[in-house]
């Protein structure tokens, strides 16, 4: 009796673990349509995750609402901030615009080295094989562009005429590795810092400013703008942040690397700086101006 018993459990396990993987089969092979318990049973489950999956959602939706709440209301503290910071800031500056014009009709002195005129331009071409040194806009002499301009973005400075035709220029960008390709600058602080922007560092995309006394003090951060000293281009065009400070190779001097505001890379929109003040006379600044700052 036992061994029977024993038989028909063999018996019952065999035909289970066949019909298990007739089943499994069955499930595996192509098929266009399921079989109605298959359907049953997928209709259910997803019957069951709907009500389940729907106060979820809405659960979790009203709480994301309550964040992004609660996010705008900060964002909308710190705009009001800044917008009030806005407003005092306008007023001085409409202020000391006033006090500067009135001081000036007081010594009449006509002029200043951050008075420009800019012309608006479009990049219409750029050479691939020199992306980062030459563009060319869709102004030339026809629109008063002459050599030398100074060109710049809604960023910062980026470089300057190079040569013109009656209807195009050629702007020479400051990561152009040319050595004459200077500017006279200043790094802005409690002491004017002056130095020559004089060569470009491809791989970390930063300036080189050069000549910076090397006893002076530079932090990171500090702005570096054009000085207008070197009689071609106008005071006050931004040029960059200074990163880091080295010694330069003789122990002279310092060199400070700017990351430049403006993007070298792309450009579509620029404006042709005319200095204000009259630049100086050929021959009157010390020899080789001309190649301290273009």
């Amino acid at each position: 009796m036992p061994q029977f018993f024993l038989n028909k459990r063999l018996i019952i396990l065999l035909v289970s673990i066949i019909i298990l993987v007739a089943l499994i089969g069955f499930s595996l092979r192509d098929r266009d349509q399921l079989t109605w318990p298959e359907q049953f049973v997928k209709d259910t489950s997803g019957w069951v995750q709907s009500l389940v999956s729907r106060p979820a959602h809405y659960v979790a939706g009203f709480f994301e609402n309550l964040q992004d709440l609660q996010n705008t209301y900060q964002e909308n503290e710190v705009l009001k901030k800044r917008l009030d910071n806005l407003a005092r800031l306008e007023a001085e500056v409409h202020a000391l615009n006033k006090d500067n014009e009135e001081l000036r009709e007081t010594l009449d002195v006509q002029g200043s080295l951050r008075s420009y005129e800019p012309t608006q331009a479009i990049v219409i071409a750029r050479n691939p094989d020199r992306w980062h040194e030459l563009l060319v806009i869709n102004k030339g002499q026809a629109n008063g562009i002459e050599s030398d301009m100074a060109v710049i973005t809604s960023k910062g400075l980026i470089g300057k005429v190079k040569n013109t035709t009656p209807f195009t220029a050629t702007v020479q960008l400051l990561s152009s590795l040319d050595p004459k390709n200077r500017v006279s600058a200043v790094i802005q602080g409690e002491k004017n810092l002056f130095g020559t922007i004089s060569g470009y560092d491809e791989e970390e995309g930063l300036l080189l400013l050069k000549g910076i006394p090397f006893d002076a003090e530079v932090k990171e951060e500090q702005v570096v703008e054009t000085s207008g000293l070197g009689g071609v281009f106008p005071e006050g065009l931004q040029i960059g942040k200074v990163e880091r400070v080295v010694p330069d190779e003789f122990g002279l001097n310092q060199t400070a690397y700017v990351k430049p505001e403006a993007n070298f890379y792309d450009i579509k929109h620029v404006m042709v700086v005319e200095r204000g003040m009259t630049q100086p006379p050929e021959g009157e600044l010390t020899e080789g101006a001309e190649e301290e700052e273009l």
